[in-house]
């Protein structure tokens, strides 16, 4: 009998060294937890954060809080041990639990709100560097090029919640985690995609925080030169200065929502107002060019896809939605909001340039209003402090990103609640400068978009597709592969030359 219970007791001991060895714990550490925390999936499915979904990545939720995000980098993720989960019973994108889900309605205003801001009033200037007939099929095709890369952002997140078990990734993490679960020579370079996303998210952002400096001051220049005095555009971002400052110490969203809600209301009833004197007393499309050159083209590629930046905000709305599965689709949030959205560029676009025709090159369109006429002077102190009002919400994803990196370095509560605001004052401040250096809009407008926007809606989304389905899963005779290699050959060509030629811009304007 002694010699039964001697093997039993072996065996056992055998047993917990090897479990020892291959998960690093102590006798009383459950075995789900192990498997958890080895995936990286710290909360099971069953308590998944039931909050709503932060508008802007890396959003903070609540005050001294920042959001849960996925840390890839520092789990110990092992790609044989990932599940994938097809069956729609435990997809993770179906059983988001949220506690304030948007409906498709408030989606689409959201995508609309994100899509529609100064960009538009820089089309007419777009299409005076194509010709009317380039910019007509060009912004169009543009439209569909970074809708159809929306889509792939959209799904290939997807694809990779359901192999990670989360319910919802943001934009960096999105690349993040498909270099991390893909092929293996391209694991290592994991966290240095996520940089890299991180960082154009952040030069996006704030360039176009720039824009937004330059434009209130360009329109409030406008108005006062006309009922009061002359004075030079620098001085009006000096007065802005203090007023943004103070207007960004707001640290979240919720505040600013009635100030937003007010924007969108000047923004729709300035381009109500705009169509009312674009298409008045046309001329005949004989007097402007069809094709403009070749050389003003890449200014065109940089203006217009700038004018679609509404890639950064695509996953975030798409994580809060109620029903995910009404965001794609032919007929679904996202088509029908980017059709309207495309619509809406080509039309401000079309009939701008007609209008104005060589005179569109200030890089708005309120810029152009007869001077004289009260209704056109409205027009732009509408756009101005609607525009105003919105910087914070461009403001709010830079800040969330640099944020973070500073605040690890600080030891106090009392020194965390000052460099809050010393940090947000500083960025603000960077815009200021920037905006002082160069106040040419449509040169602002244009580079912003060649060199970092181009980047986010037209290199990264299928480089993310490519790694995620890599090998298997890209298509008959790899069409997927070819397809996605064509995207981003052209936002890398538009990428190096529209960078190229707005830098040359910016320095030779009168060339």
């Amino acid at each position: 009998m002694s010699w039964l219970v001697h093997i039993l007791s072996s065996s056992n001991n055998v047993k917990f060294e090897r479990h020892q060895k291959l998960f690093n714990m102590n006798e009383s550490t459950p075995l789900n937890v192990i498997q958890s925390d080895t995936l990286g999936l710290n909360k099971p499915k069953a308590k998944m954060r039931d909050e709503r979904q932060p508008l802007l990545e890396n959003e903070q939720l609540d005050e001294g809080s920042s959001s849960e995000t996925i840390n890839v980098q520092s789990t110990a993720l092992d790609i044989q041990q990932i599940p994938v989960n097809d069956g729609k019973d435990d997809d993770p994108v179906l059983n988001r639990n949220l506690e304030s889900p948007t409906s498709n309605l408030e989606t689409m205003i959201h995508l609309l709100k994100g899509n529609i801001g100064t960009g538009i009033l820089a089309m007419p200037d777009a299409f005076r560097n194509a010709g009317l007939a380039v910019g007509f099929f060009g912004t169009l095709f543009m439209g569909a090029i970074c809708t159809h890369c929306m889509h792939i952002l959209v799904n290939s997140t997807h694809e990779l919640c359901r192999r990670v078990q989360k319910p919802s990734l943001g934009f960096s993490e999105a690349g993040e985690v498909a270099f991390k679960t893909g092929p293996e020579p391209l694991q290592k370079y994991s966290q240095l995609v996520k940089s890299l996303i991180n960082v154009f998210l952040c030069i996006t952002q704030l360039g176009f925080c720039c824009v937004y400096f330059v434009f209130v001051a360009a329109n409030l220049h406008d108005v006062i030169k006309n009922y009061f005095f002359d004075m030079s555009v620098v001085w009006y971002l000096v007065m802005l200065l203090i007023p943004m400052i103070f207007l960004n110490w707001v640290k979240k969203l919720k505040y600013i929502t009635p100030a937003s809600l007010f924007a969108s209301i000047l923004t729709t009833s300035g381009l109500v107002i705009i169509f009312f004197y674009l298409l008045q007393d046309l001329p005949s499309t004989s007097t402007v060019n069809a094709f403009a050159s070749w050389s003003q083209l890449p200014l065109y590629f940089g203006t217009a896809i700038y004018a679609f930046e509404g890639i950064g905000v695509i996953l975030p709305l798409e994580n809060n939605m109620q029903t995910p599965q009404d965001f794609g689709g032919w007929n679904g949030v996202l088509n029908t909001g980017m059709v309207i959205v495309a619509c809406l560029y080509t039309a401000v676009g079309f009939f701008g340039y007609l209008k104005y025709g060589e005179r569109a090159k200030y890089g708005s369109i309120t810029l152009l209003l007869p001077d004289t006429d009260i209704l056109a002077q409205s027009v732009r102190l509408m756009m101005a402090i609607a525009i105003f009002l919105s910087y914070c919400l461009q403001f709010y994803v830079p800040m969330n990103i640099v944020w973070p990196m500073i605040k690890k370095h600080l030891q106090t509560d009392k020194q965390i609640f000052y460099g809050e605001y010393v940090t947000r004052s500083c960025l603000v401040f960077l815009t200021f400068a920037l905006a002082a250096a160069i106040p040419n809009l449509g040169a602002v407008i244009s580079l912003v978009g060649a060199f970092s926007s181009s980047a986010l809606a037209l290199i990264f989304p299928p480089l993310i597709e490519i790694v995620t389905l890599w090998p298997n899963n890209l298509g008959h005779r790899n069409w997927i592969l070819w397809k996605d290699v064509a995207i981003m050959v052209f936002g890398i060509c538009g990428f190096i030359v529209g960078s190229y030629v707005s830098i040359l811009n910016i320095l030779h304007p009168d060339a």
